[in-house]
């Protein structure tokens, strides 16, 4: 099971965070902040695993991807395989940037709802529910069109 899903910029920046566990804010906020120094502080020949029990305890792994000035991570159970969590990361930014046509970190600073939307489409309470990205596009495309169609009947309201 998916424990949480995090993005951070090299600067300590959380711009996209979906925990699936119940945790408060301030064991959610050390844990991005553990995550930020884990995946910056390692040399780019590493691999992009690290399971270290101290810190996330006996069941958790980390599992990270880098693209550009952004870390996708993802904190997982033991149960998880490593390369479908990359696989999983891969998924999501490549249907981060078909939805924004070449995603970067102003995308998900300015349009995080859409990048929540993609993300609740594809993990669903921890659990991987879709990896197809045209599957997902489809969805999300819907979710835009009824959330036009419901603005617009909004305004209409309001003005009357």
């Amino acid at each position: 099971m998916i424990k949480a899903f995090i993005v951070v910029n090299n600067h300590a920046m959380v711009r996209l965070c979906r925990f699936y566990e119940q945790l408060g804010v301030d064991k959610q906020t050390e844990l991005c902040q553990t995550v930020y120094k884990l995946v910056t502080g390692r040399p780019d020949h590493l691999c992009s695993f690290v399971d270290d029990e101290k810190t996330f305890g006996p069941d958790t792994k980390l599992v990270y991807r880098h693209f550009a000035t952004l870390y996708f991570c993802i904190l997982s159970d033991r149960s998880e395989s490593e390369l479908a969590m990359l696989d999983l990361i891969q998924v999501y930014v490549e249907t981060l940037d078909r939805v924004f046509e070449n995603v970067c970190e102003l995308d998900l600073i300015f349009n995080s709802p859409k990048a929540y939307t993609v993300l609740d489409e594809t993990i669903v309470g921890g659990l991987v529910l879709e990896i197809n990205t045209n599957k997902i596009l489809n969805v999300y495309d819907q979710l835009m069109k009824l959330e036009k169609m419901h603005g617009s009947l909004m305004d209409k309201i309001a003005i009357s």
